[in-house]
């Protein structure tokens, strides 16, 4: 059977709802007709006449956040400090090992949204699926918010991982997970409710503070994770490499030979 590379990330859009206000990217098209000047200016006397169908190049002027779009997010997003207390990595310090390994899916779709996902959640998946989880492999879940991509309740949407089931994770050598929502952790809507509920900030992005004890990185925004089967196939994540900083973009894709 020939190798099957998926696509397990999303695009840089101007269209696509993917971030809350105030968060999205703004991408310029400059089309060859545009940008004809650009090229003129290393090239006195240079008219249009001069070069096929009077073209220079296609070229776009992005503006966004290293957390737009699927990317990989360094322990320095989450906190200053990991493994109780040394330095967290930034994404240009990120061992690259762990970012080319066997994938793992579990799949939380029937998770309402909001949902908080257990240890003991994660471990019964494990066993529905018949795996046990290895050091460095890269487990994504797939939860609901893949199937609202593009839509205005995206950020809303799919259940996140707790604290405890994050460590569950961590604790087995895991130091790449994934997942198809807007971020790890619930929902921010969700928690907010709780939080006003109860008082408890603890709640508040538990799964990301994880890495403070245990180091790790994480793939948000991720796409088609429903293709995937739940083991047999190899994750391919590296991040572009931006100096001291706590994501890097990813062109992320699942390869099964």
């Amino acid at each position: 059977m020939p190798r099957q590379i998926i696509d397990i990330s999303q695009p840089l859009s101007n269209e696509e709802t993917a971030d809350p206000k105030g968060f999205a990217p703004s991408i310029q098209y400059r089309n060859h007709g545009e940008t004809f000047p650009q090229l003129a200016a290393f090239f006195p006397g240079l008219k249009p006449t001069d070069m096929p169908d009077g073209e220079a190049w296609a070229l776009e002027n992005v503006q966004l956040t290293t957390h737009n779009g699927t990317h990989l997010d360094a322990p320095w997003h989450f906190s200053s400090t990991m493994d109780g207390g040394t330095p967290a990595l930034t994404i240009d310090q990120i061992d690259l090992q762990w970012c080319f390994q066997p994938g793992v899916k579990l799949d939380f779709r029937h998770l309402p949204d909001g949902h908080v996902v257990s240890a003991a959640e994660v471990e019964a998946e494990l066993q529905r699926i018949g795996h046990g989880v290895q050091p460095l492999e890269i487990v994504v879940i797939n939860t609901r918010a893949g199937s609202r991509v593009g839509h205005e309740d995206y950020i809303h949407s799919g259940c996140g991982m707790g604290r405890e089931a994050t460590l569950h994770l961590l604790e087995r050598g895991v130091r790449v997970t994934g997942t198809d929502g807007w971020s790890w952790d619930a929902p921010f809507s969700h928690t907010r409710e709780k939080y006003l509920a109860t008082g408890n900030s603890r709640l508040i992005w538990e799964g990301h503070k994880a890495g403070r004890e245990i180091g790790y990185c994480h793939l948000e925004k991720l796409h088609n994770l429903e293709t995937l089967p739940a083991t047999g196939f190899t994750i391919c994540c590296f991040p572009v490499k931006i100096q001291s900083a706590s994501a890097g973009w990813t062109r992320a894709v699942a390869i099964i030979d």
